[in-house]
């Protein structure tokens, strides 16, 4: 199983980049895992649903069959680090070819996309900009496989 963190758009503040960059590096050690970046979708309008249905268009393209798909929403559920390692090992049991971790557009999700995943994610309870969540995910993901290695990363 490989885990894929999808990203709607790409992460254009450089140290935003280093910081995931850094993760990704530690990530490799625990999973397989890849990162896609979907290309900026310019909106023609100010038209907040047309840009949300082309995003969704997107990523509809970039899923396979067999994908469990996992959007990082406000609206998601809320874990501590113990039970978040908790969930993302029920998730990987559940056999999917590949565990889809999304993060929408400025505007976040369309209603498409959304009753496709299998599961929403939050991080916080606030809103959280779409270039701040990558490597803020990336630690927590992370932390989350650490703690299922009992390696020593995380302290309670």
């Amino acid at each position: 199983m490989e885990i894929v963190f999808l990203l709607t758009g790409p992460t254009d503040d450089g140290p935003m980049l280093d910081l995931m960059q850094r993760y990704e590096l530690r990530l490799k050690h625990y999973h397989p895992y890849r990162r896609l970046e979907l290309k900026s979708i310019k909106k023609g309008s100010d038209d907040r649903a047309q840009l949300k249905t082309a995003e969704a268009k997107a990523q509809f393209g970039a899923l396979q069959p067999g994908d469990y798909l996992v959007l990082l929403d406000e609206k998601g559920a809320l874990y501590t680090s113990r039970s978040w390692s908790d969930q993302l090992q029920k998730w990987m049991n559940t056999g999917p070819k590949r565990l889809v971790f999304c993060v929408g557009g400025a505007f976040g999700f369309d209603a498409s996309i959304e009753s496709r995943a299998q599961a929403l994610l939050s991080l916080s309870p606030m809103t959280l900009s779409h270039q701040l969540i990558r490597p803020v995910f990336l630690e927590q993901l992370y932390r989350g496989l650490s703690l299922l290695k009992g390696e020593p990363y995380h302290h309670d």
